[in-house]
């Protein structure tokens, strides 16, 4: 396994839900974290107390085309390097496969696919000169296959997924491993609008922070390309 110590993990959306998550469980492994957050104003007490030198909070609007690269800068001025990625900023919105109006698909696709290709675009060549940089996207099972009328949404998914098998294939020969993490309902705001199953019920935050922490951990030799991760059977899965 890779030694946490010294390594810096840029981590987008990590204002709540799976996000915070993410950055309360890597900072107790003792990472570094340079948070990409649309309110920086806004991050949690137990985050903003940590030594400057450990943990930077950046504000990262995902639907800015000139985020990525800013947050990239900002964390390398910050930090002077980039071990690995998490992009976790994503959004639902309910679009069917007969709506006319776009709109609603468009901000999908800005959010949930061209905002962390960006990043990965301004990131990859600071993550190649580690020798064992990584990407870890957060997907969904929505982008290993179609249930429900959320056509929009899945489409994206299935974009996140095919993105991280092409940094895996970009990255390859100079160290660079990509995992798409692919969960059901996360106890979180999204699934609390979508379903009436009981919060308990639902993988929840910290089971996902500690599979990217696996993901990030993991050798050159032990890539995994895809985790999918439910809280109930699926017989296709």
């Amino acid at each position: 396994m890779l030694q946490p110590k010294g390594r810096v993990v840029m981590v987008s959306g990590a204002n709540r839900g799976i996000g915070l998550a993410i950055a309360h469980g890597l900072l107790a492994k003792e990472y570094d974290l340079s948070l990409g957050v649309r309110d920086p104003d806004g991050m949690a007490e137990t985050l903003t107390a940590s030594p400057p030198q450990r943990l930077s909070i950046h504000a990262y609007d995902a639907r800015r085309a000139d985020a990525g690269a800013a947050w990239v800068a900002a964390t390398l001025a910050q930090h002077g390097r980039i071990d690995a990625l998490v992009n976790n900023a994503g959004i639902h919105r309910r679009t069917r496969l007969e709506d006319e109006d776009e709109s609603g698909l468009d901000e999908l696709w800005e959010v949930n696919v061209k905002a962390p290709l960006r990043v990965i675009r301004a990131a990859l060549p600071h993550l190649r000169e580690t020798g064992c940089g990584r990407v870890v996207n957060l997907a969904s099972l929505a982008g290993k296959r179609v249930i429900g009328e959320a056509i929009g949404y899945t489409m994206s998914k299935y974009a996140v997924v095919a993105l991280t098998h092409q940094v895996r294939r970009s990255g390859w020969d100079d160290g660079v491993r990509a995992t798409a993490i692919c969960p059901g309902f996360v106890n979180s705001d999204m699934a609390a609008a979508l379903t009436e199953e009981p919060s308990e019920n639902m993988t929840q935050p910290e089971d996902i922070a500690e599979l990217v922490a696996t993901a990030i951990a993991l050798p050159n030799r032990a890539s995994v390309a895809e985790m999918t991760v439910n809280w109930r059977y699926e017989v296709t899965l």
